[in-house]
């Protein structure tokens, strides 16, 4: 493309070359309508090897040459045929090799839907400028539910599927089905109770909720695209999981939902936790429960055998005390020998012949009592270390959280996970876990002075 002076009198003008028009007018086609409805009725359908679809699109007062290609006709649920009436989102476009004006289609449905696309599209776009389709509202899913309630048709397939995986998976998980219409002038109504009902059962209350049924046209799955639904899922206090149709087909439900899954297969995985995988975690915090037991039990072992070799043997002490008694009476056996050998000594004789006789009836009776008295205070000594020895097993099995809970007792957590130790550290209102041997529950303190608990109503 270049400037050049025309054979017009002072006018300048820019030509083109012939493909560069025709790129310029494709930016502008394309600029301009980047994506847009269009209805009218089939003409020359035809579909060449490649399987693209070409066709003409056509009304009363034109027509429009129209190019489906293969990876967006393959998810069209009819086969279009000429004379058929359709309606047609796509964006425009020009061919530049040809310079032929054409429109892309990227969806096609069949002229009737062509009302409910367009009360979808205005509804969507009113809810998200209300703020319903945010992330910053959804909600997580609990990561082990205990109770899920399934909303959906008993009959339909999409149920069997949910809970044939959620057996699969995760046996424990309790589902309870709150039946209701799918489609039809009734469904809309009866899925918005069932929502209510779900929110306002407190027999056994749910933890989350199921919202599901199979695929279907746009008209099958209309139910989900009313307002009264998509407000009964937006002020939902549970966390909604929405499972519509199959992965192609999205609902206002959809966006609504703290969660949406692809398929109603999908969904079920997605709130079934892996039974193994659960199983392999117990199985490892049981054996490092294990390990820990039976490391606090061999320091305890080391501790009695210490004290053990520090008792000394009676049977050696008296063995000493006898010897050295057998000491002390050779010495005074000698001293009395020299005293009596002494002339003129024989007051002095019969003084010390009184002290010797004494002095021995003391120690013979000092020695008869440390005889009788030492093998009593060695067993009095072993016992009460065998009952420290059997103080500390017992503390030691005290101290396993799975033999406590096991006994009936319960660990009560503030909602930061902390033990709470004591009724002071409580206040009316608060929530606190309470965890049992075999799982766990919620709970609301109600008068801190008497610990009455009340479980809160959801």
């Amino acid at each position: 493309m270049r400037p050049r002076n025309t054979a017009s009198e002072g006018v300048n003008a820019e030509i083109f070359s012939v493909s560069d028009l025709n790129r310029a007018a494709k930016r502008l086609l394309e600029g301009e309508f980047p994506l847009v409805f269009v209805e009218g009725e089939i003409s020359n359908f035809s579909v060449p090897a490649s399987g693209h679809w070409y066709l003409t699109l056509k009304d009363a007062g034109g027509q429009l040459r129209t190019a489906m290609f293969r990876n967006r006709n393959q998810r069209v649920r009819f086969q279009p045929k000429n004379g058929m009436k359709v309606l047609i989102r796509g964006k425009i476009s020009l061919y530049e090799a040809r310079g032929e004006y054409q429109f892309i289609a990227e969806q096609m449905e069949e002229a009737g839907v062509g009302e409910l696309r367009r009360a979808f599209e205005q509804l969507r776009g009113r809810l998200q400028e209300a703020g319903l389709f945010d992330q910053d509202r959804k909600r997580a899913i609990p990561e082990l539910p205990q109770h899920l309630a399934i909303i959906t048709s008993p009959t339909g397939a999409a149920v069997r599927d949910v809970l044939s995986v959620i057996h699969r998976r995760f046996p424990a998980l309790r589902c309870t089905i709150i039946p209701s219409q799918v489609q039809g002038a009734q469904a809309a109504d009866q899925v918005v109770a069932a929502i209510a009902m779900a929110n306002d059962y407190l027999a056994a209350p749910f933890d989350a909720i199921l919202l599901t049924r199979g695929g279907g046209s746009l008209e099958d799955l209309w139910t989900f695209n009313t307002e009264p639904v998509a407000l009964a899922i937006a002020d939902s206090r549970l966390p909604v999981v929405s499972a519509i149709g199959h992965e192609s087909d999205v609902t206002i439900a959809d966006f609504v939902a703290d969660v949406r899954a692809a398929t109603p297969s999908a969904a079920a995985e997605m709130l079934a936790p892996d039974q193994t995988e659960w199983m392999q975690t117990l199985d490892q915090l049981g054996q490092r429960i294990t390990r820990r037991q039976r490391q606090r039990l061999a320091m305890d072992r080391a501790a009695v055998e210490s004290l053990t070799r520090r008792l000394r043997d009676p049977s050696k002490t008296l063995s000493e005390l006898r010897s050295r008694l057998v000491g002390l009476q050779r010495q005074l056996s000698l001293s009395v020998t020299r005293v009596i050998s002494a002339p003129d000594l024989s007051q002095t004789k019969n003084r010390l012949k009184l002290a010797l006789g004494h002095q021995l009836a003391t120690q013979s009776q000092a020695l008869a009592q440390i005889h009788t008295r030492l093998p009593a205070a060695f067993k009095l000594k072993i016992n009460q270390h065998q009952n420290e020895l059997a103080l500390l097993a017992g503390k030691l099995d005290a101290l396993s959280p799975l033999a406590v809970l096991e006994r009936g007792y319960t660990l009560v957590r503030d909602p930061s996970g902390k033990i709470v130790r004591s009724v002071t550290n409580t206040a009316t209102g608060d929530l606190v876990r309470i965890e049992f041997a075999d799982g766990a529950a919620e709970a609301q303190i109600q008068n801190p002075k008497s610990t009455t608990l009340e479980v809160p109503k959801r």
